[in-house]
C-alpha cells in the first residue's frame, strides 16, 4: 500500500510528485495519457498559451523572476524553467508538453502512464484505485490532480445538438460565410471567435453575465487582452456582436439553427435568431464519476468543482485531497489557483500540510527577535522578493507567530488555514473595490506613493499586515502601493510598519 497516490501527471501532479520525491515519500502518480501533460496536446484548441513567459526581467534573483514566469514548476534546478523552452511571451502549447515530459524525466518521478483511473473506492485502511487496464493500486491517501476534465454544458434545451469547444473544428475555412453563435464569455469563447473573424460572415458571442476584462478585475481567467480583438469588431460595426442575455432554447433545423435569446439589457426582450453553427464554450467541470459512492466528494459551484477544506481536503471524504486547477473553488474568479503560476504554490503548501499531518514535519519556520524593528525588517525583506505572495495574492500569507518576547516566521500558509493564538498574517493584495475602477481612467485619483497615512485607500497590489488575537482580527496595517513594487523606503514603508508593530505590542492584554 502506497502512502500517497496522485491521479494525474499534469503540472499539479508533477509539482506534488517532485515534492514527494524530494522528501523521500512512498508515492505513485497515475496518468491517463501516454506522457505527462497529455492535456496540453489538445488544449488550448488554438495551440497558444495565454500564460506569461517573460524571459527578460532585468533581475538576476530567480525568486523575483518567478513573478513574471507563469509556466515553470518549482524546483531546485535552474535548468528546469519553462523560460528556457520558448522566447515567445505567449508560447506554443506544444512547448508545455515538452517541458512537462522533461521535468518528469529530469526529476525521476514515479509515474505510471497509460493508467486511466476508472474507479476509486475507500475502506477503513485507505483507498483502492482501479485503472482501465485492470490494475489495482492501494493507498492511504489520494490526491486528485486531474483538472476539470469534462466540458461544463449548461442546461439549455437543445444544447446537445450544438458543437462543443472540445471538438469543434479549429480551421476557420470551415466557417466561411456562415452565421455563428458562440455561447460563453470567457477566454475559450473569445479565442474561438477571434479565430473565425476572417472567414465567418457573422459571429455572435452570448452569455447572461457581463464581459469582464482581466486587466480590470485582476483575475486572469477573465477575458485577456490577447483574446479581445473581437470587441473591436463589435463596437466598430464589423457585423459581429456580443449578446447580453440568456440562451433559452436551441432548435436544430435542416438549414441550421434557430436560437431563442432573452436579452438582459432590453427589458427581457426575446428574439429568435438564425445561425448556421452553434458552439458551446462554457468552461469545464471536475469529473467525480470515477469515485464510488463510498468516497464520492461533495461538489460546489454548480457541481463543477470539489468542495474543499482549507487544507485542500474533501469536505466529506477524509484522506482525499486535491491539487491544481480543480482547487479554484477556494478562490473562484478572484485568485490564481486555477493556473500554474498560482497552484504551484498551493501544491507546495498542500505538501507542507501533508508533511505536518502524516510525517511529523513542522511547517518551515525561522525564529525572530520579537522587537518591532526585527518584525518590520522581516516583513519588508519578504514582500520585496516573494513570488508566492505575489502570485497567490490574498490567498497565501506569511505568518508571524508571537511567542512571548520572541517570534516565529512561517512562509506561505493558506490564509484561512492559519490557527494560532497571537499572530500576524502578511499578504500582498489589492485594495477594496479594486475591480470597480477603470485603471486607465485618469479622472480616478490615486493616492501619492509617499502617502503612508492613506495607504488603505490604494487599489493596486500592496502589502497588508493583519494582527489576529484569539481568532479575532484586531488591527490592520497597509503598506502604501508603489509603482515599481519596491517597499524599501525608511520613512514611507519601514517606519510606519515598525510603529504598527510597536503599537500592537503595547496593546497586548495583561
Amino acid at each position: 500500500m502506497k502512502d500517497y497516490l496522485v491521479i494525474g501527471a499534469g503540472p499539479a501532479g508533477l509539482q506534488l510528485g517532485y515534492l514527494l520525491e524530494r522528501a523521500g515519500r512512498d508515492y505513485l502518480i497515475l496518468e491517463a495519457g501516454p506522457t505527462p501533460g497529455h492535456f496540453f496536446r489538445t488544449f488550448p484548441r488554438h495551440r497558444t498559451l495565454i500564460s506569461n513567459n517573460k524571459r527578460h526581467t532585468g533581475w538576476t534573483d530567480p525568486e523575483l523572476n518567478l513573478r513574471m514566469d507563469w509556466n515553470s514548476l518549482l524546483s531546485d534546478d535552474p535548468e528546469l524553467l519553462f523560460t528556457r523552452y520558448s522566447e515567445r511571451y505567449f508560447p506554443p502549447a506544444d512547448e508545455m508538453v515538452r517541458y512537462l515530459s522533461d521535468f518528469a524525466e529530469a526529476t525521476k518521478l514515479k509515474i505510471g502512464c497509460d493508467s486511466r483511473v476508472v474507479h476509486v473506492t475507500r475502506d477503513d485502511e485507505g483507498f483502492e484505485v482501479r485503472t482501465e487496464s485492470g490494475d489495482v493500486h492501494r493507498a492511504r491517501r489520494v490526491v486528485a490532480a486531474t483538472g476539470p476534465s469534462q466540458p461544463y454544458v449548461p442546461p439549455i434545451p437543445g444544447i446537445e445538438t450544438a458543437e462543443l469547444y472540445t471538438e469543434v473544428s479549429v480551421d476557420p475555412a470551415d466557417f466561411t460565410d456562415q452565421r455563428v453563435l458562440i455561447i460563453g464569455k470567457g477566454n475559450s469563447a473569445f479565442e474561438t471567435a477571434d479565430n473565425l473573424i476572417e472567414k465567418a460572415a457573422v459571429i455572435h458571442v452570448a452569455g447572461p453575465s457581463s464581459v469582464r476584462l482581466a486587466w480590470q478585475t485582476h483575475f486572469v481567467g477573465h477575458l485577456r487582452a490577447v483574446n479581445n480583438n473581437f470587441l473591436d469588431t463589435y463596437q466598430l460595426k464589423a457585423q459581429n456582436a456580443i449578446l447580453d442575455g440568456s440562451v433559452k432554447k436551441i432548435e436544430k433545423r435542416d438549414d441550421g439553427y434557430l436560437v431563442t435569446v432573452s436579452f438582459a439589457r432590453a427589458n427581457e426582450v426575446t428574439k429568435d435568431v438564425p445561425y448556421d453553427r452553434v458552439i458551446v464554450c462554457t468552461g469545464f467541470r471536475f469529473d467525480a464519476s470515477i469515485f464510488d459512492e463510498s468516497c464520492r466528494p461533495e461538489l460546489t459551484i454548480r457541481d463543477r468543482f470539489p468542495a474543499l477544506t482549507t487544507a485542500w481536503e474533501s469536505v466529506n471524504v477524509p484522506g482525499l485531497y486535491f491539487g491544481g486547477t480543480i482547487t479554484q473553488s477556494r478562490d473562484f474568479k478572484k485568485g490564481t489557483s486555477g493556473f500554474i503560476h498560482g497552484f504551484r504554490y498551493g501544491v507546495r503548501a498542500l505538501h507542507r500540510i501533508l508533511e505536518s499531518r502524516y510525517e511529523g514535519v513542522e511547517w518551515p519556520q525561522r525564529d525572530l527577535p520579537g522587537t518591532p524593528e526585527a518584525l518590520a525588517d522581516a516583513v519588508l525583506e519578504r514582500v520585496n522578493r516573494t513570488s508566492a505572495l505575489w502570485q497567490q495574492f490574498g490567498f497565501l500569507a506569511d505568518v508571524i507567530a508571537v511567542d512571548g518576547e520572541g517570534a516565529r516566521y512561517l512562509e506561505e500558509m493558506p490564509f484561512d488555514h492559519v490557527d494560532l493564538p497571537d499572530h500576524y498574517r502578511i499578504t500582498l493584495d489589492y485594495g477594496p473595490d479594486h475591480d470597480k475602477h477603470d485603471p486607465f481612467d485618469i479622472s480616478v485619483r490615486r493616492i501619492a506613493q509617499s502617502d503612508s497615512g492613506r495607504a488603505d485607500e490604494g487599489h493596486y497590489l500592496h502589502p497588508i499586515v493583519r494582527h489576529y488575537r484569539g481568532g479575532e482580527l484586531v488591527a490592520t496595517h497597509h503598506i502604501t502601493e508603489n509603482l515599481e513594487n519596491e517597499w524599501n523606503s525608511p520613512d514611507t514603508h519601514r517606519e510606519p510598519l515598525r510603529a504598527f508593530f510597536a503599537a500592537q505590542a503595547a496593546a497586548v492584554p495583561a
